[in-house]
């Protein structure tokens, strides 16, 4: 069960950054320049039909003693998305989120309106961060031959737990290439996009949960 919960915590944290990585264009307060740039971003991101990303992820916290990365993968469509990670697979078709954990030959089924853990939910993509941060141009780096624009971000809420984030933008493709964490406890996450895919041939039952799958899963139905 604890590590379950450190999975499920993980997870959660994926969908922040997700959440924030596609919702860019929200974060319109300080830099005329940061802005244009963001709102290339979104247009960018709003011209597709769907998105594929492969990233990994990285956790670290030296007073913690945490040191974490894994890799996965996530699937966007609108508000539908499926997302593999930390060996978890986790479904939202439109109504319903699936969370599907192989280990554990168990499956947790809940409305999509409630997943209260994860703060963030694909109907809130573009406009949970409607208002929050000011921001800034900050440092360009050439990664692999890629001239990557950072913006910082700093939260408004004196309270928050996040500290700043770096979002780095690719000046060239206006897709975002990593996102850069830093909370006031210590704790950095950094979320790099591996590989970016848009429109790609989906199937129709791509977002689909089937229950014959999994015949020997135990299925919790938490709505």
């Amino acid at each position: 069960m604890k590590k379950m919960i450190i999975k499920m915590r993980a997870i959660s944290r994926i969908f922040v950054l997700l959440f924030l990585l596609f919702s860019a264009q929200v974060f319109a307060q300080e830099s005329a320049a940061a802005r244009k740039m963001l709102n290339d971003v979104t247009a960018k991101i709003k011209s597709y039909d769907n998105i594929v990303i492969d990233f990994r992820y990285q956790v670290s916290n030296y007073k913690k003693n945490l040191n974490q990365e894994s890799k996965g993968n996530v699937t966007l469509q609108g508000q539908k998305y499926l997302l593999n990670f930390m060996g978890v697979t986790r479904i939202f078709d439109g109504k319903k989120v699936y969370n599907i954990v192989p280990e554990d030959e168990e499956i947790t089924i809940s409305n999509g309106d409630n997943q209260k853990n994860d703060g963030l939910t694909p109907g809130k993509m573009l406009t949970f961060f409607n208002s929050g941060y000011k921001y800034y141009m900050d440092i360009a780096m050439n990664v692999k031959g890629r001239k990557i624009q950072f913006i910082k971000l700093i939260p408004t809420d004196s309270h928050s737990d996040v500290k700043n984030i770096l979002l780095g933008v690719d000046s060239q493709t206006h897709h975002i290439y990593t996102l850069i964490q830093l909370d006031k406890d210590g704790t950095k996450t950094t979320f790099t996009i591996n590989s970016f895919k848009v429109n790609q041939p989906l199937s129709k039952n791509h977002f689909t949960f089937t229950a014959g799958k999994y015949p020997n899963y135990y299925i919790n139905r938490l709505d």
